[in-house]
């Protein structure tokens, strides 16, 4: 089974793609918008290029693992994606997702500009090999 894996984000939202059965994964790109239709747009975008049979979506879990408003927007935008794509939509808890996506970049000689540039991709992936692993 094909994966996109969405890290959502206000302005930038990281993408990764995955393959169940081989256990690969790869980010894909980050998508800047901050208007949430055309970041819905772009992503669905991706998905008719990349031809998932299944798109993960991030949760924002708090630390107390209760969902907070955060994690209502991740949910309401993920049901907004199944509609537009037609694709089924399940979430995984995206804590530390990204802390794990800025200690992968250490030592990459990217500038802060430059990892800003793939951060959100990164996080996505962590994601998505979070949710195969489990």
């Amino acid at each position: 089974m094909r994966i996109l894996a969405v890290d959502l984000g206000d302005v930038r939202t990281g993408l990764a793609a995955g393959e169940d059965v081989t256990g690969t994964v790869q980010p894909l790109e980050v998508i800047v918008e901050r208007d949430e239709q055309g970041r819905l747009e772009k992503i669905a975008t991706a998905i008719a290029e990349f031809g998932p049979d299944l798109i993960l979506v991030g949760l924002p879990i708090n630390m107390d693992d209760t969902e907070g408003p955060r994690a209502l927007a991740a949910r309401a935008f993920g049901a907004r994606l199944s509609e537009r794509t037609g694709l089924p939509v399940d979430f995984h808890d995206e804590r530390l997702s990204s802390f794990e996506a800025d200690e992968s970049l250490k030592g990459s000689g990217l500038t802060h500009k430059g990892k800003k540039k793939v951060q959100d991709a990164i996080a996505a992936a962590h994601i998505l090999q979070d949710w195969m692993r489990r």
